[in-house]
């Protein structure tokens, strides 16, 4: 592969990964205008994310196993073509259940290109290759979360809350076009599985049944908890805990997403140093470290006096951002032949957890910024000893 052609399969893999960030980020400005215009509670808009991420998640069981049968390209296209219909039925909902639909209809489509796009990866690199692609991809797509909330903020100063929505439409289409014409597809017939359920199933089984890959699933998913529940939490972090407005989210994400792309520039610069268990490792090291940092900050008279609030997120990313480019090939790596089942069922497993995160746990455990902060060491504590258990089961061959 040339030079040009990967850099350009590399910013589109990355476009691709943003459809996610953006879509829930983008709204979370909005969600005031939202909840006055339909009556709706704190806990009833927090749907609006748990929604799409719950049908996200089950739509991932199957994206990876179709495009394994009919090639990568062809459910990309399929599900960006959908989500962007999705989104237009979302900027017209006339009341907050059919929203809620709506955004369960992108949840469904959209990780047909954010899913898949992590096979494609492996598709096309080996070795310490593959994995500074995939930090370099999670550099780009580090951007989105802090860029999503304050361009919805930004759309809200020209319109409504309705306007987010056009404003994704636009971008997946955008994304249909690259990926139509400027994408590679990656999985030649001659690779591929037939399309027929029981092998799709029994794909399944072979995978989730085996322990080092349930281990490094729920290892990254929990520890990248961690940081997600301050982001699916962000609009009662922010605005309520922290007392800002819809146009300062940027302070929150902002400190987060440069922790995110400085752990993944440094994940690639260590690329070719050949010990990726040592860099996840010290990712997840510096994680835990943040996180004490971050409950001792939160119980100290120091916790709603900024930038406080806002260092142990930053650090907690940084220390994820490292290690997560790693957690993600090490599982891809354990089914050479199933990559797209593999990266599905992380992603279910993932997405499971971050709906849980967003429509219950959060609104049980934002009544304070301490009792955000102790939830978070929970998760980061939980992942951190599911890999060390990971490592210490392949060293005795098991």
């Amino acid at each position: 592969m040339s030079k040009r052609v990967g850099l350009q399969t590399t910013i589109i893999v990355a476009m691709l990964s943003m459809i996610g960030p953006f879509t829930i980020d983008s709204v979370f400005p909005a969600f005031a205008r939202i909840g006055v215009q339909f009556g709706a509670s704190d806990a009833a808009l927090q749907q609006i994310t748990s929604i799409y991420l719950f049908a996200y998640a089950f739509a991932s069981l199957f994206h990876g196993p179709i495009s394994d049968a009919v090639g990568r390209k062809p459910v990309m296209i399929v599900g960006i073509a959908a989500f962007a219909l999705a989104s237009i039925g979302c900027a017209f909902a006339p009341s907050l259940g059919v929203l809620l639909a709506f955004r369960a209809v992108q949840g469904v489509f959209a990780g047909a290109g954010q899913i898949i796009s992590r096979a494609l990866v492996r598709d096309l690199y080996d070795g310490w290759q593959a994995q500074r692609v995939m930090a370099q991809i999670s550099m780009i797509f580090g951007v989105a979360p802090a860029l999503a909330p304050v361009v919805g903020g930004w759309l809200l100063a020209v319109g409504d809350w309705e306007i987010i929505f056009i404003f994704l439409t636009g971008y997946t289409v955008l994304l249909l076009l690259l990926v139509t014409f400027g994408l590679p597809e990656s999985h030649p017939a001659d690779k591929r599985t037939p399309l027929r359920l029981g092998p799709i199933f029994s794909g399944m089984r072979e995978v989730a049944t085996d322990g080092p890959f349930a281990r490094l699933a729920f290892a990254s998913s929990l520890a990248f908890s961690a940081q997600f529940l301050y982001i699916a939490g962000a609009p009662i972090f922010i605005v309520r805990l922290l007392g800002l407005g819809e146009r300062d989210f940027w302070v929150f994400f902002v400190p987060m997403i440069t922790g995110m792309i400085l752990g993944s520039f440094i994940n690639s610069r260590l690329a070719e140093w050949g010990h990726p268990e040592k860099v996840a490792s010290i990712g997840l090291g510096i994680m835990l470290g943040a996180i004490a940092l971050n409950v001792g900050l939160a119980a100290s008279g120091l916790a709603s006096q900024l930038p406080w609030p806002i260092v142990g997120p930053a650090l907690i990313a940084f220390g994820m951002s490292l290690a997560f480019p790693i957690l993600q090939l090490t599982m891809l790596d354990l089914f050479p032949s199933r990559r797209g089942t593999a990266a599905s069922l992380q992603s279910f497993v993932s997405l499971l957890l971050n709906a849980l995160l967003a429509g219950v746990i959060i609104p049980l455990v934002s009544g304070s910024i301490f009792s955000l902060a102790l939830a978070s060491c929970v998760f980061g504590v939980s992942g951190s000893g599911l890999w060390a258990w990971h490592l210490a089961s392949a060293r005795r061959g098991r």
